[in-house]
């Protein structure tokens, strides 16, 4: 989904949000760093299969998956991190590895780290490596739908 596809689906949402353009970054870190936001307080998109099926996992930029964790909430038996090519197809118009977090658009679940509960915003990967969106924890929620768990090491 690009920057403009997704602006227009938060428009015709009625949500406010902020658009954080930034230098060219590829990890969450160099993405947070670039845009002078806190690892804490980014957001990133990591994709995964659970029993074969994709699925997106948001977690502060700071943090790496509980794979044991996520194993526990989802229920399922293989849980694995997606290879790109697995998924590069799956978001026409979005670079690689900077898809927004809304997995609920492309039917796939959405599973959200309680971390982010904690702040009353949340900035993500607007669908290219040069910029961010930053909205309501709240309205994301609405939106996404997500499944909200423990799914980070030292939750």
């Amino acid at each position: 989904m690009p920057a403009n596809k997704l602006k227009e689906f938060l428009d015709s949402q009625q949500v406010k949000y902020v658009t954080i353009s930034h230098s060219p970054s590829y990890t969450a870190q160099e993405v947070a760093a670039s845009a002078h936001v806190r690892g804490k307080d980014l957001a990133k998109t990591v994709m995964v299969t659970l029993d074969g099926r994709m699925a997106m996992v948001v977690l502060p930029a700071s943090r790496k998956i509980g794979f044991d964790l996520l194993r526990e909430v989802s229920g399922a038996e293989n849980v694995q991190l997606a290879s790109e090519r697995a998924f590069c197809d799956m978001f026409p118009g979005c670079e690689v590895g900077a898809m927004p977090p809304f997995g609920n658009l492309y039917g796939m679940d959405v599973y959200v780290s309680k971390l982010l509960e904690q702040d009353a915003e949340i900035a993500f990967n607007a669908g290219s490596h040069t910029e961010l969106i930053r909205l309501a924890y709240q309205d994301f929620v609405r939106l996404v739908n997500p499944k909200v768990a423990r799914l980070a090491f030292g939750e």
